[in-house]
Order: C-alpha cells, then structure tokens, then sequence
C-alpha cells in the first residue's frame, strides 16, 4: 500500500521561494499520476499540479503557472512542487496526491492515496 508524506512547507515573505516535498513508500509511484492540491482556511480542496506517470504531461492551474514547477525523481520515489514568486493567496495545507492512472486530472476524487498535507503560510 503506498503512502504519501508531505515535507518543506513553512512560513516565507511574499516574494519568496519553498520547496515542497511528497516523498512514497510503499511501492514504487513512477508509473503513477502525482497531483498537488492546496486548501486555504474556508474553502475547498482545490486543483494545483499533476504530472503524469506515463508520458510526463503536466497540467498546471492557472494561478500558478509560471511559478510553481512540479518535478519527479523515480529514484528517489519522491514528486517535488517548486514554488516560487509566492503570493499571500498561495497560503494553504498543500496536499499530496496520487492515481493510478496515466492521465492527470484535476478532480480530487480522481485520486486514490493522499499525504497529511503540509503548511505553507505566505506574509506580507
């Protein structure tokens, strides 16, 4: 059974940079569709990233495309969420998520294992 675990999140200024990582265990999620999700205080579990475990694809929102770059190493069985250029409505638990799947999605239903989740508080 693979299991998901959140790590890098924390407190950055505007501006700033963080490096969240979702490190599996379990079995290996190279062929998995890994996907990031964030909830901010109020409102619901919402779409970030996904990066196929087939071909690579990617598919980012909207509000976080030319910022934030998610990355993989198979080796290290570990997906990775770059986020730069951080802004205060990036506050949120971000999520980790994975599918079985080749297709990313952006539906959290769609994913069937799901990490703790990890702070990430950005301050004016």
């Amino acid at each position: 059974q693979v299991q998901l675990a959140e790590s890098g999140g924390g407190l950055v200024q505007a501006g700033g940079s963080l490096r969240l990582s979702c490190a599996a265990s379990g079995r290996t999620v190279s062929t998995y569709t890994m996907g990031w999700f964030r909830q901010a205080p109020g409102k619901e579990r919402e779409f970030v990233v996904a990066v196929s475990g087939r071909d690579g694809t990617t598919i980012y929102t909207d509000a976080v495309k030319g910022r934030f770059t998610i990355s993989r190493d198979n080796a290290k069985n570990t997906v990775y969420l770059q986020m730069n250029n951080l802004k205060l409505e990036d506050t949120a638990i971000y999520y980790c998520a994975a599918r079985t799947g080749g297709v990313p999605q952006t539906i959290s239903k769609l994913y069937d294992i799901w990490g703790q989740g990890t702070q990430v508080t950005v301050s004016s």
